[in-house]
């Protein structure tokens, strides 16, 4: 999984006006925002507090701070009443998220205890180290009339699980969020001709997750396979042994042939420094590069295990789907829905070429082709259903008028008969069903290719959609 250089920036706010009428509120203030500090760092590490602002000339040099460091996320706990004009300067200029923290210190004020305190003013600070939910309303009507975009998480800052699961997971999307940013795609080849549902505005796909696409050609990684050693070779059938099931049916050549392209595709990927990749190449009339493309499967699946996913007939919108799934750390294998079985009432899914053999239901078997359906050559493939239990689906659909959109599904990956052709292949059930989940699916207009990953993370992605402004369907 791809590292994140996530900045999260924090603070809390305050009146500067209470702290000389109410005896010790900010130092308890202050010290609530420490332990939001404390529990966000064994998230993620990267916290830049700016501690308690009260006043607007903090709150300036709080927004200068947060600008210069660069943050990613902005994370504003609501501690106590606080005047709008000293929070919407620290997040302005910033021009990024910001998620709102409405924790109260416990579960409900101590009624009995509170009302017999005698002293009044005693009893006015009480009140306000609980008053979290006051402004709230206040800075959302700001931020909304001044278009900051924010989100609210309202819990407590103790004994709330529900409550810091959420927050987690908005940690969690904004670390995905940093990786898209920063994320190098290679697109190596050209489109398959006719497949009218892959063909993508890359410059869209920048103005939605930021990155690079860098166009590659297969001549490259084909001049490259002519300068790895026989020792590499070797060292790369070792490791195929070893990270699948080599078949019996599988000969010699074929194994030294895929590692001569395994070991040039790690050395491309280090050139380029990618994090994801697609690619098809037709390959007729060139013998290096027919040679190449078609011995190409198991170094794939390889670096798709690696959290490099690699999309298999130039499906760039779905090599993101993959990325986004991979950096939430629940791998991202590439597949089709291609038949339906309705007296399990499952969906049959996978697809030929690379498979993410890290979330595999056991070790991935490695079998020979004799063709490689609809497309020019033969040689090695892996076969590979994924883990039995929760699994999600994630297709990035462009939309009628190019914007993009994330379509999720949740299911289950089941145990049962497949397909044992040399393709990945995986039995998944949903909810709704076979039939509804295939057409609530299709009516969104998905390209036929998704990911698929373990784990069910439909509210993570959700809220990666908002951190990226783009909409979020969960058909189930």
């Amino acid at each position: 999984m791809q590292h994140s250089t996530l900045k999260i920036g924090l603070f809390g706010i305050g009146l500067d006006a209470y702290w000389e009428q109410f005896d010790g509120l900010k130092e308890r203030l202050e010290g609530y925002l420490a332990i939001v500090e404390t529990k966000l760092a064994a998230i993620h590490p990267g916290i830049i507090n700016l501690g308690l602002i009260d006043t607007p000339g903090k709150a300036f040099s709080a927004g200068s701070t947060f600008r210069k460091e660069d943050v990613d996320i902005i994370f504003l706990y609501v501690t106590t009443y606080a005047l709008s004009s000293t929070v919407l300067p620290v997040v302005q200029r910033a021009k990024v998220p910001v998620i709102i923290l409405n924790l109260s210190p416990q579960g409900a004020i101590d009624y009995t205890a509170f009302n017999r305190m005698t002293d009044r003013t005693r009893m006015t600070g009480e009140w306000l180290a609980y008053c979290s939910a006051c402004p709230v309303p206040e800075i959302a009507n700001v931020f909304s009339r001044t278009g900051v975009k924010f989100h609210q998480v309202t819990g407590m800052l103790h004994n709330d699980a529900a409550c810091w699961d959420e927050i987690r997971d908005w940690v969690e999307a904004a670390k995905v969020a940093n990786i898209m940013a920063y994320n190098r795609l290679g697109c190596m080849g050209h489109y398959y001709s006719g497949m009218l549902d892959i063909y993508s505005d890359l410059t869209q796909q920048y103005a939605t997750f930021g990155g690079h696409i860098e166009l590659l050609e297969v001549d490259e990684l084909a001049d490259l396979r002519k300068g790895v050693t026989a020792d590499e070779i070797e060292q790369r059938v070792t490791l195929f042994k070893e990270e699948f099931e080599v078949t019996d049916a599988c000969t010699d050549e074929e194994l030294l042939r895929a590692a001569r392209t395994s070991v040039a595709l790690d050395k491309m990927v280090e050139i380029h420094q990618l994090g994801s990749m697609a690619y098809y190449y037709k390959g007729t009339g060139n013998f290096d590069n027919e040679d190449t493309i078609s011995s190409i499967i198991l170094g794939n699946s390889l670096l798709t295990a690696r959290g490099i996913p690699v999309a298999g007939e130039y499906e760039i919108k779905n090599a993101q789907a993959m990325k986004i799934l991979d950096s939430f750390g629940a791998g991202g294998s590439f597949t089709e829905y291609y038949a339906m079985d309705f007296d399990a009432d499952v969906v049959l899914m996978g697809h030929d070429g690379p498979g993410h053999i890290a979330i595999a239901e056991g070790k991935t078997k490695v079998r020979p082709l004799q063709v490689y359906h609809g497309k020019v050559g033969k040689g090695l493939s892996v076969e590979m259903s994924v883990k039995n239990g929760p699994v999600t689906l994630l297709s990035v659909v462009e939309q009628a008028g190019g914007r993009l959109m994330l379509l999720v599904a949740e299911g289950e990956s089941v145990a049962g008969a497949i397909l044992e052709i040399g393709n990945t292949n995986s039995r998944y059930k949903f909810p709704l069903g076979a039939r509804k989940f295939v057409n609530d699916w299709n009516s969104y207009g998905p390209a036929h290719h998704c990911a698929v990953g373990i784990g069910h993370i439909g509210t993570k992605l959700n809220k990666l959609g908002k951190l990226l402004s783009i909409d979020v369907i969960q058909v189930c």
